[in-house]
């Protein structure tokens, strides 16, 4: 018979294996600090576009559908890593793909900064609605294209369901929010391109972003080199995705702003509003 200290070092050992544990002390040290940077960068990101758009009382030159794909992102990504950290049955039905000793690849900073940021893309519309619009608005094919993805997601759940497949649920949410952000910078940078400036649109945003993500992108190779696996990657595939495709888009902003379209922005300084021609089309 089993002394009652046995047995809880013994749970505790069986716990172990199956959230996984790392090797290095310094190396998850240094996971949790790129992770916390990250989720700081990120997380400021958001403020300068909501300080600019307070201080001009105005969104033109913001593109709506860029906002309307990012709140849809974020509230799926939201889901995702809530469901992903905090449900037990997700986190045995990962292990049982990945590997019992492979650690979750969702940390409590994803939580932090999907929940703020679902926040503040919402009171970003929340400004788009009491400031000066111009002719802007929220296009046809950005409303179409949210309102697939949601209904793509409720097959999901009715497909998920029957089966508890758990795991394959939220990775629906996690592929959902690949796909917007794949898809939610394009109209801005379209729009960037027809005005032949970036006024409106703020670079702090994404400088911070794209320092983000690079901090980010170093969180997951350092938890795959304690692993000394490279699990962490393809098994979050999200994740590393996001990472590549923000910091791909951010380069992109950043030359529009600085290389292409920088003396439109000088002369344009005084003048927020933009022309119908503008905006036409975004």
């Amino acid at each position: 018979m089993q002394k009652p200290e046995d047995v809880t070092k013994e749970s505790k050992r069986k716990r172990l294996i199956l959230m996984g544990s790392w090797n290095s002390v310094s190396l998850e040290v240094l996971y949790n600090v790129f992770g916390w940077i990250a989720f700081v960068l990120w997380s400021i990101s958001f403020y300068p576009q909501v300080v600019l758009n307070f201080r001009r009382k105005s969104v033109v030159g913001l593109n709506f559908d860029f906002v309307v794909l990012n709140l849809t992102k974020h509230s799926s990504y939201l889901i995702y890593n809530v469901f992903m950290f905090f449900s037990s049955a997700v986190q045995r039905q990962y292990h049982r793909r990945y590997g019992s000793n492979e650690m979750i690849p969702v940390a409590a900073n994803d939580v932090a900064f999907s929940t703020h940021a679902v926040a503040l893309t919402a009171f970003t519309l929340f400004q788009i609605a009491i400031y000066d619009r111009g002719n802007q608005k929220v296009s046809k094919t950005a409303i179409a294209i949210v309102t697939v993805a949601w209904l793509s997601v409720a097959v999901c759940v009715f497909v998920a369901f029957p089966k508890h497949s758990w795991l394959f649920l939220v990775s629906c949410f996690n592929t959902l929010q690949v796909v917007m952000t794949v898809i939610k910078y394009i109209p801005q940078a379209v729009m960037n391109f027809r005005r032949k400036s970036t006024i409106g649109f703020s670079i702090g945003n994404i400088l911070l972003d794209l320092f983000g993500g690079l901090t980010n992108y170093g969180q997951m190779a350092v938890q795959s080199i304690d692993q000394h696996s490279w699990v962490n990657f393809y098994g979050n595939i999200g994740k590393t995705l996001l990472s590549l495709v923000s910091i791909f888009f951010d380069i992109l902003f950043i030359v529009q702003h600085y290389v292409l379209y920088p003396s439109r922005k000088e002369v344009a300084s005084l003048d927020f509003d933009v022309t119908p021609r503008d905006i036409e089309g975004c």
